[in-house]
């Protein structure tokens, strides 16, 4: 059973930085995609981010040039380093994996991070 694993939301000001983390496990095979959406009270869940194998990288137009995602493929996990960071990012955070595409089929549970002063 695959369960993927979040770390690292929280409580940041204004400009400030944090680091997520998501770990898989329970698969023998290695996700074609691995990324992160977010869900902000009364909205609905957007992609910020995913890193998909031979095909690079996507963000949102928000959070260009201010997010990087990474990924170990080692250690089967993704990473988000969020820079810079605005109240308008205050949400909360899922990961995903998609097996051969790159449309989610596993979730993490979610972690929040709240940007505020």
């Amino acid at each position: 059973q695959v369960q993927l694993v979040e770390s690292g939301g929280g409580l940041v000001q204004p400009g400030g930085s944090l680091r997520l983390s998501c770990a898989a496990s329970g698969s023998i095979f290695r996700f074609y995609a691995m990324g992160w959406y977010r869900q902000a009270p009364g909205k609905q869940r957007e992609l910020v981010a995913r890193t998909t194998d031979g095909a690079g990288t996507n963000y949102a137009d928000s959070v260009k040039g201010r997010f990087t995602i990474s990924r170990d493929n080692a250690k089967n996990t993704v990473y988000l380093q969020m820079n810079s960071l605005r109240p308008e990012d205050t949400a909360v955070y899922y990961c995903y994996a998609g097996r051969s595409t790159a449309l989610p089929d596993y979730w993490g549970q979610g972690t929040q991070v709240t940007v505020s002063s």
